[in-house]
């Protein structure tokens, strides 16, 4: 299972840097290009959201591992980590309804904010991964599971 955070981080990368193809796409006028470019970054993110849901349920989060002097700003980073995901994550499927809808004006104001949060997000989702599992040990891990049924 200590794979997970890795592949679940390559993902997130991975989905930010279509993003980043995919507006360049649509900067060059390249609709049919940025439409199957944003929707493989969409499946991506999806890949990422389902392999970290899996091992939040079935194995749990890890906890900071670092000095305990740094734990407060690492708390405090994952706040504003979890933020911008949630709101990247809620902007992308508006941002994607509004494509797959045709409603394109409104697509096309909203695109470049969503990818701006998204990519934000996936920086400070790479540093949360790298503050876990690179730069220090990992804390204690806790499954939600056992977490909820106390077991």
């Amino acid at each position: 299972m200590e794979l997970l955070p890795t592949l679940s981080t390559f993902f997130i990368i991975l989905s930010a840097i279509l993003v980043a193809i995919g507006w360049r796409l649509v900067v060059k006028k390249q609709y049919k290009a940025h439409k199957k470019v944003m929707i493989a970054g969409a499946i991506s993110a999806l890949a990422f959201f389902i392999i970290y849901m899996s091992r939040t349920i079935f194995v749990g989060n890890t906890s900071f591992g670092g000095p305990e002097e740094l734990e407060v700003y690492y708390t405090i980073f994952l706040i504003f980590h979890i933020m911008l995901a949630t709101s990247g994550a809620i902007f992308g499927v508006i941002t994607l309804t509004l494509a797959f809808k045709r409603n394109i004006k409104k697509h096309q104001k909203i695109g470049p904010v969503t990818s701006v949060v998204w990519f934000c997000s996936a920086i400070t989702g790479l540093m949360v991964y790298l503050l876990l599992y690179v730069f220090y040990d990992g804390g204690e891990t806790t499954s939600l599971l056992k977490a909820i049924l106390g077991t």
